[in-house]
């Protein structure tokens, strides 16, 4: 790993955290994601899944960790599983944990080897009337691939069709949407390494540069401070491209005349960042473009405010949408007439405003959660308002990451330049 190692601490509290909500006399298992097939022989860099690091902080692919906390067994309360090396290993694909290294990443006193795991778990189910299972169980999200916690789940199902099955996303989800102020000074890091490479982007942007030279400014930045890479594809979307809302070939000029819409944020620890900014090639904004983006900015902080304790995301989007209606009006893109046309299920704003405000943010750029919750403090959310009129080949969006708190919400870029004279200011003082 690039990164510090971190506290563990963290995954200590989060362990007793999740036990805390479990049934009595139950177990729960945790299995780290596959090494993916690229092709031939190679396959992609490897991602932990959320889950088990937030609740081990081990980074290492073939690990599975087993929680227990009523194990008659004295000692297997925590167990962590991990991958054998050996010397074959260490030489064509280096250093994995040793036993020690996973106690001290972890918190965890017993570590054992992966290949131990099929008969340590059978003995311990066995000791257990019920299992807690972890699934993706993102609600906009169904993957045809298969993952190891799949695989085991239907091991589990049919082997020991007598147990009680417990789904460990929604206890994961209530857990995560709240962060500690460890997790909170991991994100912290990941808007700073974000934050400079967007001073880096400032200074390097003008006409005739291309979207992906641009990305690979970005990259520079994250990879030279310790970051893992990119929380996401980037977009780095110039013009006409900034209207197509996932565009990530990044692989056309940026001219001049054109405002580029930069939507990137860095990965540290697993932990991810997400900034939108659109900053004109030419280093000043034309009047229709300030215009446009002055109406996007007043979006962000009216939404901004409204990301207190107790709203929704419902009645939150709602709310955005009214305002956004209203800049839309001023910016004659909306007429009362389409504003009196509009239906409930197709409001008139949607034309140019066709996504939701925000989404949590954590170990995912779309982080899990429970959509129908309240805010409460600790949430951490992003709040990208935009404006996209292809017919301008124009697309404009703001997007800043924002900690929910009692005493009203936390900018985490407040030091991420964002006002357009700033901007302009910016990029004459380090190109022109």
């Amino acid at each position: 790993m690039k990164y510090h190692p971190l506290n563990p601490e963290l995954f200590q509290l989060n362990r007793k955290r999740f036990v805390r909500e479990m049934q009595p006399n139950t177990l729960a298992v945790f299995n780290s994601n596959d090494l993916m097939p690229r092709s031939g022989d190679q396959y992609f860099p490897f991602r932990q899944n959320p889950g088990l690091f937030y609740l081990s902080g081990i980074d290492q692919e073939e690990t599975m960790l087993v929680l227990f906390p009523q194990c008659p067994k004295e000692g297997y309360e925590e167990v962590l599983l991990i991958r054998r090396s050996s010397e074959r290993v260490a030489v064509w694909e280096g250093h994995k944990y040793t036993k020690e290294e996973a106690q001290a990443a972890s918190g965890i006193k017993k570590v054992l080897y992966l290949d131990e795991a099929e008969f340590l778990l059978h003995e311990l189910l066995l000791l257990s009337e019920g299992i807690y299972l972890n699934t993706n169980e993102n609600d906009h999200f169904l993957s045809p691939v298969d993952t190891r916690d799949g695989r085991y789940a239907q091991t589990v199902r049919q082997r020991y069709p007598a147990h009680a099955l417990y789904r460990a996303q929604p206890v994961l989800k209530r857990l995560q949407m709240i962060k500690s102020p460890l997790e909170l000074e991991m994100i912290r890091q990941c808007a700073d390494i974000t934050g400079k490479a967007f001073q880096r982007v400032l200074e390097f942007v003008r006409p005739g540069v291309w979207e992906y030279e641009v990305e690979a400014e970005v990259i520079h930045e994250f990879i030279r401070n310790r970051g893992t890479g990119h929380a996401y594809q980037p977009i780095i979307a110039a013009g006409k491209n900034a209207c197509i809302l996932h565009y990530v070939v990044n692989n056309q000029r940026c001219e001049s005349g054109d405002v580029v819409l930069l939507d990137f944020g860095c990965e540290y620890a697993n932990y991810a960042a997400d900034l939108t900014r659109s900053i004109p090639v030419d280093g000043i904004f034309t009047s229709r473009q300030r215009a446009v983006y002055k109406a996007v900015l007043r979006v962000l902080r009216e939404a901004t405010a409204l990301l207190v304790p107790g709203n929704t995301l419902e009645e939150y989007n709602k709310e955005v949408g009214k305002i956004m209606e209203s800049e839309l009006l001023g910016l004659g893109l909306l007429s009362r007439d389409d504003i009196e046309k509009q239906t409930p299920g197709r409001p008139a704003f949607k034309r140019f405003f066709m996504h939701g405000a925000s989404h949590h943010l954590g170990l995912d750029v779309h982080d899990i959660g429970l959509r129908y919750e309240p805010f409460r403090a600790g949430m951490v959310f992003t709040c990208e308002p935009g404006i996209y009129i292809p017919e301008e080949n124009l697309g404009m969006r703001l997007e800043n990451d924002i900690l929910v708190t009692d005493n009203g919400p936390v900018d985490l870029f407040a030091g991420i330049p964002i006002e357009a004279e700033e901007i302009e200011e910016l990029m004459h003082a380090g190109v022109y």
